[in-house]
């Protein structure tokens, strides 16, 4: 997600800004552009560069922009474009379009609550509830309209609203998912992820705080609070696995943490190895860790295909398999004969994992020794990530015994739960904290799902 004020090339950045975000979602994109009378849309299904050409952008112009890549959980039910955000509504007081990342968990109710009012929604997206919640309230202004609404909505959030001549950025009170404020010249800039900023050459400014609402026009940035501001809970699997290494979440750089993560693992989990290699991309961070804390060395002993995207992410399991055999392949030459320690950053349905080891041992390695740099993720999320229900967790089915047994591993050891926490909570007195509620089952928001 991604928003620009005050820049001439609003939708060029926005482009740009996407392409650092991609990893966030592959299965669409859309930009929309104010040039502070009316608001335009484009978007598509497939890949940034897939949906954007230059041509596209020419006919965006303007000053400002929102951008968002799709990325579906399983309860979104929404396949087509119409469900690509952002989502653009027209009306005869101006026009208004959202970007949302997250999880509305009562989104059903409010559904119903708005169709009982004569609403007809035409889209699965949980930024329509918001749209219309706004446009029903009694509110005089939009910000007031916002500031009305927002306290109904349960969940994990960030959104970013455009309207011809401004902008409006808020997270949830307990800050679950990332959003950052830069600065870009005279302009903002406002992204999930600060790796996005440093591709357009914005400076970090400040994290959006939970619970808060932040209005940006030409006369500037305004700061208001439309909820109690909650102890921090920022997504754990942000840092283990969704963001960028070069990104920073709320003051904790994600590489950095990894690494930490790595040298928790090694100090709980010894394993009496002739090396240590990484799962590409995510979990090289972690396995530097462990190999510096362990004295192992650290071998490339996987390589990854750049041109296939992220297998966590696809909507199916079939499209995860597919993307396990074509992403990844053992190095021969590095793992024959050897016992190795595999870090990776989790095992969610353990669909990767039990490939990786496969293609290891069928590479000649002698033994493989699973190190997770995260807890065993046993229980659904509701906040946005795509694992919803108990049955497709490994798991939380299985035990440990059994989940090495599956994948074919020599040995499966997970970091424990304070060992993760460690590893990103460095600083208590700015509010930091992580929800690890996919790990623990201690929900921060309770609500439907």
């Amino acid at each position: 997600m991604f928003g620009i004020w005050g820049h001439e090339k609003a939708a060029e950045l926005a482009y740009y800004g996407l392409h650092a975000q991609q990893h966030r979602g592959q299965e669409g994109a859309g930009i929309v552009v104010s040039d502070g009378k009316k608001l335009k849309l484009h978007k598509g299904l497939g890949l940034v560069n897939d949906v954007f050409k230059q041509a596209d952008l020419k006919k965006l112009g303007g000053k400002a922009a929102i951008a968002h890549v799709r990325y579906s959980t399983q309860g979104d039910k929404g396949k087509g474009v119409d469900s690509v955000q952002p989502l653009l509504f027209h009306s005869l007081t101006g026009s208004i379009a959202f970007a949302h990342s997250g999880n509305i968990m009562n989104s059903h109710e409010l559904r119903g609550e708005l169709e009982s009012l004569g609403s007809i929604l035409q889209t699965s997206s949980d930024s329509e509830n918001l749209a219309h919640l706004i446009k029903r309230s009694k509110k005089e202004t939009i910000e007031g309209a916002i500031v009305d609404v927002l306290p109904k909505i349960v969940g994990a959030y960030t959104f970013i609203v455009l309207k011809e001549d401004k902008m409006y950025v808020a997270a949830d009170p307990r800050g679950i998912r990332p959003l950052s404020i830069g600065k870009l010249g005279d302009g903002y800039v406002v992204a999930a992820e600060t790796s996005a900023f440093d591709i357009i050459g914005a400076s970090f400014e400040r994290e959006v705080l939970p619970g808060e609402l932040i209005v940006i026009s030409d006369e500037g940035l305004e700061s208001k609070r439309f909820a109690i501001r909650e102890q921090r809970k920022m997504c754990a699997m942000e840092y283990v696995y969704l963001s960028r290494p070069d990104s920073d979440l709320n003051h904790v750089n994600v590489h950095a943490s990894r690494k930490r993560m790595g040298a928790e693992l090694a100090k709980e989990l010894p394993a009496e190895a002739d090396m240590v290699i990484g799962v590409p991309d995510s979990s090289i961070s972690a396995a530097i860790g462990y190999a510096e804390q362990s004295g192992l060395p650290y071998e490339m002993g996987i390589i990854k295909n750049r041109y296939i995207g992220r297998t966590f992410i696809q909507p199916s399991q079939e499209l995860r398999e597919q993307g396990v055999k074509m992403k990844l392949s053992p190095v021969r030459g590095i793992v024959e004969g050897k016992r190795v320690v595999m870090i990776d950053d989790s095992i969610v349905r353990g669909t990767t994992s039990k490939r990786i080891v496969r293609m290891l041992k069928e590479a000649g390695a002698k033994e493989v020794h699973v190190r997770i740099a995260s807890p065993s993720i046993q229980h659904p999320c509701y906040y946005g990530i795509d694992m919803s229900t108990r049955k497709e967790l490994i798991a939380a089915n299985n035990t440990v015994e059994e989940i090495c047994e599956i994948i074919g591993a020599d040995s499966v050891a997970y970091l424990s739960d304070q060992g993760l926490e460690e590893a990103i909570v460095k600083d208590k007195t700015i509010n930091q904290g992580v929800c690890m509620a996919c790990m623990t089952g201690n929900y921060p928001v309770k609500g439907e799902s």
